[in-house]
């Protein structure tokens, strides 16, 4: 057939798919029937559209972090909001996304550090994992950096500890919504942290 005949599913939902079966069943516990079955293909159509599993799994990391992650980051940016108001936005709509039921409950990327932990993934994928988890406390380093040049956080403040505290509450808080917190019982903590370590003279 000239030009080859088309692929009968639509690839970003075929990715978004195996991502959502990555979220909930971790590297090893997505099987290849798990994964063709939520993304409507076969086998045959899956290597030739994403490759093996791995590469399946790469692909389907970066699917989250464009698509569920990134979007996330201009609200650390709203203008005419304090830096209390901001992070308190960007935390507040990272765990109601943790909690939410269109998506498997928790973090995919905190879901796979564990994983990663494990020493049961393959190379390529424990790699993008540490580029993943390491991306919003870079992020947020970088933003309290800056905050403290314009006044608006306390120049004792030390960014990269702020920014790992922030990370290391959000990947606590994706961890008991998977176990069944509801985003009510959630947001208090955020509150309480907010109020205790995000200071300085216009925060």
């Amino acid at each position: 057939m000239a030009g080859g005949r088309q692929r009968e599913f639509d690839k970003q939902q075929a990715l978004s798919a195996a991502m959502h079966v990555f979220w909930q069943k971790g590297y090893v516990g997505a099987s290849l029937a798990d994964l063709t079955s939520a993304m409507g293909i076969n086998k045959p159509s899956m290597y030739a559209a994403f490759g093996n599993k791995e590469q399946l799994f790469v692909q389907a990391t970066e699917h989250y972090m464009a698509v569920h992650a990134e979007p996330l980051f201009p609200l650390l940016h709203t203008p005419n909001q304090s830096l209390k108001q901001r992070v308190g936005a960007y935390m507040r709509a990272v765990v109601a996304a943790q909690c939410a039921g269109e998506t498997p409950l928790g973090c995919f990327v905190s879901l796979c550090i564990n994983e990663a932990a494990s020493q049961s993934m393959p190379q390529s994928a424990v790699t993008l994992i540490e580029q993943a988890k390491g991306y919003a406390e870079n992020y947020l380093t970088q933003l309290f950096k800056d905050e403290i040049t314009a006044g608006n956080l306390s120049p004792q403040t030390q960014p990269a500890t702020l920014a790992s505290l922030l990370v290391t509450l959000m990947h606590g808080t994706a961890a008991m919504a998977r176990g069944g917190k509801r985003f009510a019982e959630l947001e208090p903590l955020l509150e309480i942290t907010l109020q205790q370590v995000i200071s300085g003279s216009n925060s």
